[in-house]
């Protein structure tokens, strides 16, 4: 058995009330990435000690969704949607012009500081906005659609969050 740290005990604390055989797994993985943000290989083992499974089986189920994360994520994540009625919209052009600002070669790259990443995102049916995004604050918990969006305006929030600094989209301030 690994030696009981704080972090181990704070972690089975949070999943204390789950029981094996209760199919509670999820449930599980849910409660540490929202404490904590990711979930972290240290609590992998503690919700497979609690739930009496193998850690492999627990890491299974977190690596096969793309919404858990096995390392702390960024400050800002920019989910490019991927639909049809972005792409109709010039929504390749958005990423490119996202990525290139950003300094990012591809989708799933961080900017070389870590606090931005660009990451596909599926349609979230949100069509009538096309092209959109979505901008996450992950340990803030907050998700906002940026929508109708331009190379231009595209341009002008990558820097916004690649600067740290809000920007105006429409008649709101993003971040």
């Amino acid at each position: 058995m690994p030696l009981e740290t704080e972090a181990r005990a704070e972690l089975r604390a949070l999943v204390a009330d789950f029981k094996p055989n209760d199919g509670k797994l999820m449930a599980a993985l849910h409660r540490v990435q929202h404490r904590y943000g990711y979930i972290s290989r240290e609590a992998l083992e503690v919700i497979a000690e609690q739930l009496e499974m193998f850690p492999a089986h627990v890491y299974g189920a977190a690596s096969f969704y793309d919404e858990y994360r096995l390392e702390p994520p960024p400050q800002t994540t920019i989910r490019w949607c991927s639909g049809p009625a972005c792409r109709l919209e010039n929504a390749n052009g958005i990423r490119d012009a996202m990525l290139a600002t950003l300094g990012l070669e591809e989708l799933g790259d961080r900017t070389e500081d870590g606090r931005v990443e660009v990451v596909n995102g599926q349609c979230n049916g949100a069509c009538e906005q096309a092209p959109m995004v979505w901008v996450e604050r992950p340990m803030e918990h907050s998700r906002r659609v940026v929508g109708k969006l331009t190379a231009a305006s595209a341009i002008r929030m990558a820097r916004g969050l690649r600067d740290g600094e809000a920007f105006e989209e429409g008649h709101e301030t993003v971040f």
